[in-house]
């Protein structure tokens, strides 16, 4: 596995909306007829218009059509846009362009902001730390798609890197393997290896539509926080989960979706960071628990691992004004919205998880 030193610091970082939904579909260049590459999700975008538009979304709020939003301008409309070098006047293909690290970050701008957070705190990814990039994982059908459309990369192999792909093999040949770990033999296939090893999750919160469509400016329109993770359901196990929330006059809307933040710790969570922790405690007790709250004129933000349960989880909404963000006095609750086909913990999983494990 060949693996590139990456400078943090050079990445350039282009926020995109609700950029863990992938955007819409352009008309298709001639010179990719017919390719795999026409039916991946880096060609047609299909996830952001499929959850905004058919899937219940936002758009019933806005009533505004998905090709009336630049939202879709975030796709890759031919090879070269990963593949076309340059050097000095001269255009040629490469392969190296495609395999750095910030030929990516322009559209994945929420990992861009995952690694900017992280190395302010020292602790970047374990695979960022050891010089990987992008590639080393995501290939082939990943990124060229296998000639079968996805409506979406939550969809069962719109993305097939996983980390078993390469950590079972590792491990089994490593004389310190353990297949009795206690952890893994508790959960078993139920609970995904991004529950335990994701640190937190990048959320661009509270998107104001109403600035972004007059000025036409996504930065700063919404607030960047990573102090939470969500638990949530997808494809038969527990995996970490993240939110997207909007605003569009007055109007509010929370998108809950499983996410994959690229902020892996080698070490796997203690039993305590989610077994009868505090929001658990809170939602047994009758409670809601305040994921993002407004206290003294300054946002607050929850800190730790939260299950996702229906009508549990309280959001501030803000309306964006010349004094800076400021909550709606609205307090009816939001549209709500599952995406990525994720579903909230059922009532069985949330008493296991408050039932105490210390012993």
């Amino acid at each position: 596995m060949r693996k590139t030193a990456v400078a943090i610091g050079t990445i350039g970082i282009l926020l995109v909306f609700s950029s863990f939904l992938l955007a819409d579909s352009p008309a298709k260049p001639a010179d990719c007829l017919g390719s795999f590459f026409t039916s991946s999700l880096h060609f047609t975008g299909e996830g952001m218009r499929h959850w905004y538009e058919d899937a219940g979304g936002f758009k019933k709020i806005t009533q505004i059509p998905y090709d009336q939003l630049d939202c879709k301008t975030c796709h890759v409309k031919s090879c070269d846009t990963c593949h076309a070098g340059q050097k000095g006047e001269k255009h040629f293909f490469s392969e190296k362009k495609a395999k750095d690290i910030n030929t990516c970050m322009p559209c994945h701008g929420r990992e861009g902001l995952t690694f900017k957070f992280d190395g302010e705190r020292g602790q970047l990814d374990v695979h960022i730390s050891a010089g990987m990039v992008c590639s080393d994982c995501h290939y082939r059908s990943d990124v060229h798609g296998d000639g079968r459309f996805r409506p979406s990369m939550r969809h069962p192999k719109g993305v097939r890197a996983s980390c078993e792909e390469c950590h079972l093999e590792q491990e089994r040949d490593s004389p310190e393997f353990d297949p009795d770990t206690q952890s893994h033999s508790v959960h078993g296939d139920k609970l995904a290896c991004a529950a335990c090893h994701v640190r937190s999750t990048v959320s661009c919160y509270n998107c104001h539509f109403d600035t972004f469509l007059k000025t036409g400016e996504k930065k700063g329109n919404f607030v960047a926080m990573k102090d939470w993770l969500l638990l949530i359901n997808h494809d038969g196990q527990v995996t970490s989960g993240n939110v997207q929330t909007l605003v569009y006059q007055n109007k509010k809307f929370v998108a809950y979706a499983p996410y994959f933040t690229h902020s892996i710790s080698a070490e796997g969570r203690l039993c305590d960071d989610c077994h009868q922790n505090e929001a658990v405690r809170q939602i047994r007790n009758g409670s809601s628990v305040p994921v993002v709250g407004f206290e003294n004129g300054q946002i607050q933000t929850w800190q730790g691992v939260v299950p996702v349960m229906k009508e549990k989880l309280d959001w501030v909404f803000f309306n964006k004004t010349e004094n800076g963000w400021v909550p709606i006095a609205d307090t009816s609750p939001p549209v709500e919205q599952y995406v990525g086909f994720g579903t909230p913990l059922t009532a069985e999983q949330f008493e296991r998880l408050a039932e105490d494990v210390s012993h």
